[in-house]
C-alpha cells in the first residue's frame, strides 16, 4: 500500500465495506464534500478528521498515517527522523501545516500514536481558530518554540518543557502560537 496517497486509502476503505460517502459523512460527521476533496483532489487534513474517519472505517489512525504492514514486540526510532519519512499535513489554507514524525509506525498492534511534529504559523493568525474533537486523549511536550493550545474555553500557551494532557472529545486547537516553528512530541491515545 506504500504507493497509495491518504485519499486512495480511504476509498479503498470505504469501497471495501460497501459504504456510500454518504454513510461515512453521517458517521463522521464531515461533509460529503470534505470527503470528496480527500479521496479526488489528495487533500490533506489535521488529525482530528482523520481520526474520526479511521475510526468509522475501523481501522487504525496509522493505516492512514504510514504504510508499515508487519510489526514487532518492540520498536526503535533513531533520533535522525528522515524527512522523506514526514508526512505533511496542511488543511485548506485555514489552518497551520503540521509535518508528523511517525515514531511508532512499525508497530502495527498499537493503540497510542506517538509524533515528532514540526507546526507551522496558520496562514492568517488572525482568524478565528477553528476547533476540533474526537475520541481519546492526547499529550503534549514543547521541545522547541511556542505552542498555542486551546481545550474548551481555556486557551494554553505552552514553551520548551512544557506539556499538556487533555480529553480530545474536548474541542481544541493547536497552533504555533508566535513563533515561525515549533517542535513537540505529541502522543494520541484512540480508544478502540
Amino acid at each position: 500500500m506504500s504507493d497509495k496517497k491518504l485519499g486512495d486509502r480511504i476509498r479503498l476503505y470505504r469501497e471495501g465495506q460497501e459504504m456510500t460517502r454518504e454513510e461515512l459523512s453521517r458517521r463522521t460527521g464531515l461533509s460529503v464534500e470534505f470527503l470528496s476533496a480527500l479521496e479526488e483532489e489528495d487533500v490533506t487534513p489535521s488529525l482530528g478528521p482523520l481520526l474520526k474517519i479511521s475510526l468509522a472505517l475501523g481501522q487504525r489512525l496509522g493505516t492512514f498515517m504510514d504504510d508499515c504492514v508487519d510489526g514487532d514486540v518492540c520498536v526503535t526510532c533513531r533520533a535522525d527522523l528522515a524527512e522523506d519519512d514526514a508526512v505533511l499535513r496542511k488543511a485548506r489554507g485555514k489552518r497551520a501545516s503540521f509535518r508528523y514524525h511517525s515514531l511508532g509506525k512499525a508497530k502495527t498492534d498499537r493503540h497510542m500514536e506517538p509524533f515528532f511534529i514540526e507546526v507551522y504559523p496558520d496562514e492568517d493568525p488572525a482568524a478565528e481558530k477553528p476547533l476540533s474533537s474526537h475520541e481519546g486523549e492526547e499529550f503534549i511536550v514543547v521541545m522547541a518554540g511556542e505552542l498555542e493550545v486551546i481545550v474548551g474555553p481555556d486557551r494554553h500557551i505552552l514553551g520548551p518543557g512544557d506539556s499538556i494532557y487533555y480529553n480530545s472529545v474536548v474541542p481544541h486547537y493547536v497552533g504555533c502560537g508566535n513563533a515561525p516553528k515549533t517542535d513537540i512530541y505529541a502522543v494520541l491515545y484512540i480508544p478502540q
